[in-house]
């Protein structure tokens, strides 16, 4: 098995790398190969760190890969193993045949004004912003149909898995990720006589699109951990992706356990 490493950068995280290098080369059932790049084309791609780290590694290999993470920190959502269980993710490895889950991610087409279309994914959230710390104005079309003028600090556009991050922190609603669906949700919207919003995330299904038609000049985009200025955007249009994030479960671990132990638990 070609296994490829995704590591956040800190002195324990290199200390777990180790130690599961190690104790892989001890295996007698398997055979396991380390590789670097993303030509070598590995069987599993293992994400030792945070979510932040998972989100990066996803981005390094891409949707044809498969994943899998070990959190040293506290619980992520991404991540099934902690470093005090690293026997028995070795002795998963070497026996037992995984579940293969699939997260949905978001897909946004960037339109700009002279015509270019950027096509780009996320598999938590793209968010939009203006670029100063001015107010973001933007139109928004739901399959083709004009919905409301936003006016406020800016909008997130957010996967499933990707409802528990920043789509969390401003009220957005909870979706289990076997829901194939985006969430539209508001950051500080401007409500008052002259100007109004829906003020409420919205939950859009599979063959839904949402339009945001922008009026700055200038907009910072967010793609999960990568963000940008952009200059002179039309448009940015999003619906949920075709294709999706593979993750390989060696053990049971439901999602909505995993939002008890990140949100009410001890």
């Amino acid at each position: 098995m070609k296994i490829a490493m995704v590591l956040r950068n800190d002195d324990y995280t290199r200390e777990v790398e180790g130690e599961i290098k190690a104790k892989l080369r001890a295996s007698r059932k398997r055979s396991y190969q380390f590789v670097d790049g993303t030509d070598d084309n590995p069987d599993l791609v293992l994400s030792i760190g945070g979510d932040g780290t998972m989100l990066e590694a996803v981005h390094q290999y891409g949707l044809d890969s498969t994943y899998v993470g070990i959190h040293t920190g506290h619980l992520g959502f991404y991540a099934d193993w902690r470093p005090e269980e690293l026997d028995d993710f070795v002795e998963a490895l070497d026996q037992v045949t995984p579940q293969i889950v699939t997260y949905p991610t978001v897909q946004c087409q960037i339109h700009t004004r002279d015509g270019q279309v950027h096509t780009k994914w996320a598999l938590n959230e793209m968010v939009i912003r203006n670029a100063s710390l001015s107010t973001l104005v933007v139109c928004v079309f739901i399959n083709g149909d004009e919905f409301e003028t936003f006016r406020g600090d800016g909008l997130i556009v957010s996967s499933p898995s990707g409802s528990t991050a920043y789509n969390k922190a401003v009220n957005g609603a909870i979706v289990h990720p076997s829901i194939e669906a985006i969430q539209l949700s508001e950051i500080a919207s401007i409500n008052n006589q002259t100007y109004r919003t829906i003020n409420s995330s919205l939950v859009l299904p599979k063959h839904h699109e949402v339009e945001l038609i922008v009026m700055n000049p200038q907009i910072m985009v967010g793609l999960d951990r990568e963000q940008a200025v952009w200059e002179q955007v039309r448009a940015i249009t999003c619906r949920v992706g075709q294709e999706k994030v593979k993750f390989a479960r060696y053990k049971k671990l439901p999602f909505w356990g995993r939002v008890r132990n990140a949100f009410i638990s001890d």
